[in-house]
């Protein structure tokens, strides 16, 4: 696998431009096979999302380390992460930042994470089960947050849970199609920019989607 890990870094993220020499290490040396289900490990490294259970996946590679370069993490920060998913997202957030709190509104899906971060060997991320579109105000404010799921719009709960300066990154759009967006915070102004389209499953909550 960890030919195939090497390779993925290469063809799917440094040609396509992803040059933050963290992000490239931490995916380089984190074994993604850990965190799909066991009857798909053999396609963990494939360029395309991964089904794990409760319609909800684990993003593709490139979508991982782009949302994570565009934190732009140095190490000392404190993370939220929004939808847990299989906990990979976390695990990689993990080896860039200081602590990582990630939320998860499906329960199964909370404790499967709980359970592959361990088996990964990653001690600073904490998994809680709840409405990731109000965040967890009980760690905030965070230095950087991540949403793994689109949303109709930025969360006000999030936007406000953010610290200033920080940074978001978050899908917004459609159900269907969504714009990336990295949404800055300094000085009280807030600034977003679009690095590229995505497509997400729905963020489901109280300021994400109802149904």
């Amino acid at each position: 696998m960890a030919e195939k890990r090497r390779s993925m870094v290469v063809r799917q993220l440094e040609h396509r431009g992803i040059r933050d020499p963290r992000v490239l290490d931490a995916m380089n040396r984190l074994p993604r096979e850990l965190f799909v289900p066991e009857d798909q490990r053999a396609g963990a490294y494939e360029d395309n999302p991964i089904g794990i259970g409760f319609d909800q996946t684990i993003s593709q590679p490139y979508m991982t380390a782009l949302m994570c370069e565009s934190l732009e993490l140095a190490g000392h920060e404190s993370v939220l992460e929004v939808g847990s998913g299989s906990g990979y997202h976390a695990a990689v957030l993990a080896m860039l930042a200081a602590q990582v709190w990630s939320i998860e509104i499906v329960p199964e899906l909370a404790e499967q994470a709980k359970r592959n971060l361990f088996e990964a060997g990653i001690a600073n991320v904490r998994v809680v089960c709840g409405d990731g579109s109000l965040g967890y105000p009980e760690a905030a404010p965070y230095d950087a947050i991540s949403v793994a799921a689109a949303a109709p719009d930025v969360p006000r709960a999030l936007l406000g849970q953010l610290r200033d300066p920080g940074r978001m990154a978050i899908p917004v759009g459609s159900r269907g199609d969504q714009d990336l967006t990295v949404v800055t915070k300094r000085n009280g102004h807030i600034g977003r920019r679009v690095p590229t389209m995505c497509r997400f499953v729905p963020l489901r909550g109280e300021q994400g989607w109802k149904d």
